[in-house]
């Protein structure tokens, strides 16, 4: 198969859909490989290195589009990437499609295949594709949080993990998945007071455990929420439902109750954001204030670390970018788990959590792929 690697064109994003070391596995395995002039600037990688992987270097990106039978990207294609998308062509990226009602038009208009990273599973019922940059994006949400309260920035002029004889900083992260597990091990590290929200009893043993008592465990109801909300320095949206838009625990009205200058980190923002005041943010301009709350909602929080970032993301997407390139639509028939990453096929929505967030017809996976 012809798979084609476009540069990322949103704002700020530097991570690439192919290292040149995975590159070279799909050379390896017969495929095709064009990569656009550029790709691998933001990681380091020139042209010349994906030429030695054993990829083609293409001029533009509509040359990318038009020739490739699979493209492989990271951000979700923006207006005048779907545009160029074609019927029996397979993308394979980050959808996000529950947020973004435009995005999900332009894929179904296209009529082409697409896989969304963020909903792939596994047999333990796990993301395995979106893990890497929750673990990236987590770790990323505590910097981020510390920046925000340094007094110049708006913030409460607050050191995260205070100094001998000051109290360190209050976080709080609603939500102990792969996010916020990693949001909480880098506070904790620092040394803030960190209190983790979860509705899952399961995970807040498990979360007990992983910690040995440096982090303190809540059962999310609206009470513990308002209570650990209300005496924070920073929370830490983390909240995931697969393939949904992200239920808003935090209202607009609440943050009067909230200390003054205290910060908002919204991870879920791809999601629609957990908090009622989100909406999304870039890299140059990260920040904005509500009601005297810092609110940081990049939509694309690992791009700022795109070696880091591209290295992780091509580790888990290879084994399953490999199976498309090999079989096409078969690969996604004879895998389950990577039928429930498919969300578009020929003009249908195909994912039942995004079709439910944006008021659309859902078509079962086997039944699209089948007509």
């Amino acid at each position: 198969m012809r798979v084609g690697v476009p540069k990322e064109i949103k704002m700020h994003e530097y991570r690439v859909g192919l290292t040149p070391g995975a590159v070279r596995e799909y050379v390896h395995a017969g495929h095709e490989v064009v990569v656009e002039t550029g790709a691998g600037a933001g990681i380091g990688a020139s042209d010349d290195v994906y030429r030695t992987a054993g990829a083609r270097i293409a001029d533009t990106a509509p040359e990318i589009f038009a020739s490739a039978e699979m493209i492989v990207k990271v951000k979700e294609p923006q207006p005048g990437e779907w545009a160029q998308l074609r019927s029996g062509q397979i993308l394979f990226t980050y959808l996000h499609l529950a947020a973004d009602p435009a995005q999900a038009k332009g894929l179904i208009e296209s009529g082409c295949t697409a896989i969304a990273y963020e909903t792939v599973t596994d047999p333990r019922g796990g993301l395995p594709l979106l893990a890497p940059m929750s673990e990236v994006a987590g770790r990323l949400s505590i910097e981020a949080a510390g920046g925000a309260l340094q007094r110049h920035r708006g913030g409460r002029g607050l050191l995260l993990g205070g100094v001998p004889g000051v109290k360190p900083a209050h976080v709080v992260v609603l939500g102990g998945g792969g996010v916020g597990t990693h949001a909480a091990r880098m506070a904790a590290g620092l040394g803030a007071e960190v209190t983790v929200l979860d509705r899952s009893l399961p995970r807040l043993r498990e979360l007990d455990d992983l910690f040995q008592g440096r982090v303190r465990t809540r059962y999310s109801t609206i009470d513990a929420i308002e209570q650990e909300v209300f005496s924070a320095d920073a929370v830490i949206g983390a909240v995931l439902v697969a393939g949904a838009s992200a239920p808003k625990l935090v209202t607009k009205a609440m943050l009067k109750s909230m200390k003054p200058a205290s910060v908002i980190v919204d991870v879920a923002i791809d999601q629609g954001g957990c908090f009622e005041t989100s909406h999304a943010t870039t890299h140059a301009e990260p920040t904005y204030e509500v009601d005297g709350i810092i609110h940081y909602c990049v939509a694309n929080m690992p791009g700022a670390v795109p070696l880091t970032s591209s290295e992780a993301l091509n580790n888990a997407t290879l084994p399953f970018g490999l199976a498309l390139a090999s079989k096409g639509l078969a690969a996604i028939a004879a895998n389950p788990h990577l039928a429930a990453g498919l969300n578009v096929h020929r003009g249908r929505l195909t994912h039942k959590a995004a079709a439910e967030s944006l008021g659309l017809t859902y078509s079962p996976a086997d039944q699209a792929i089948a007509g």
